[in-house]
Parts: structure tokens; C-alpha cells; sequence
């Protein structure tokens, strides 16, 4: 199979580059091309060719321009192309045919009389806190109770001395 590329095209330089040793305006030209182009090169990319392409621009309300403009073409191979990847089904084992999916069990009510399992005794305050804020949340509608039962009383007494 071919392999694939990825190209990337960049402005040439312009302008010549100063560097150590480099004198004269030709020698600063090559000096940029040459930095241009290791620096692309650190990137994995590969120089293939300089084209020079026409660009047609805005002159003013109505007018066009074209202009010519010099430019680098890079290219690099693909990282990982998932074209040739083909995927295949495995056969599912043996036993997992005879098996049945298992059935969901009803999640476990708390035991009515709110004591807990380990012994400890409830705050006869906190539960009725309890019951009134699910009250206010469920809109009235509470297990174990109605509304009336967990709604705060106004006199300030709570429902266990109601």
C-alpha cells in the first residue's frame, strides 16, 4: 500500500537572515531559506519543492490585482494511518451462550421503625427534620407519613411532641 502524506506549504522568505559569518545580501537569503527549512525538518518535515502560484488581491472599491507569491512545499508521512486497520468479530465464548443475564433485584427498604441495624438509636429531632425537608422536596408526598405528619408545626413543636 502507498503511503500517505501530509503536505504543508509556507511563505518563502523575503528578507535575508543575519547570522555569524554570513556577509552580503545573497548569503543572508540563503541563510534564512536554510533556517526555514531545518527548522522544518526538527518537525519531521520534508522539503519537496518551491512553487511560485499567483494570488489575485482587493485594488482599491473595485479593482483586482494579481500578484505572484513564492512558496515552500513540505511533506511528511502520516502518523499512523488508520486506513489498513481492519477490524475482525471475535466469537463469543462457550459458556457465556448458556448463561442468562442476571436479574436486577429491588434495591432494600429501610426497616419501618427507623432503628438502626447496628444498635445505635436515632435522634427522635433529626428524623423529624428529615421527614420535613423531604416533605418540602417531594411536595407532600413522604413514605411513611403524610405532609401534614412532617410539615413544621407553627407553634415550634415538632411532631413527635404533636
Amino acid at each position: 500500500m502507498p503511503a500517505s502524506y501530509e503536505y504543508r506549504v509556507v511563505p518563502a522568505p523575503t528578507r535575508g537572515l543575519k547570522g555569524k559569518g554570513i556577509r552580503g545580501t545573497e548569503d543572508r537569503f540563503a541563510h534564512a531559506i536554510e533556517d526555514l527549512m531545518n527548522r522544518m525538518a526538527l518537525d519531521g518535515w520534508e522539503y519537496q519543492r518551491a512553487e511560485t502560484l499567483p494570488s489575485e488581491e482587493r485594488q482599491g472599491l473595485t479593482g483586482v490585482t494579481t500578484t505572484y507569491r513564492n512558496v515552500l512545499v513540505f511533506r511528511r508521512a502520516r502518523a499512523a494511518d488508520p486506513a489498513p486497520f481492519q477490524p475482525r468479530l471475535l466469537a463469543a465464548p462457550e459458556d457465556a451462550v448458556s448463561r442468562k443475564p442476571a436479574q436486577a433485584e429491588p434495591p432494600a427498604t429501610p426497616p419501618e421503625d427507623e432503628t438502626p441495624q447496628d444498635g445505635a438509636t436515632v435522634d427522635p429531632g433529626l428524623a423529624d427534620a428529615l421527614r420535613r425537608r423531604a416533605a418540602t422536596l417531594l411536595g407532600g408526598r413522604i413514605a411513611g407519613g403524610t405532609a401534614a405528619e412532617a410539615a413544621p408545626a407553627t407553634d415550634g413543636r415538632t411532631a413527635a411532641e404533636r
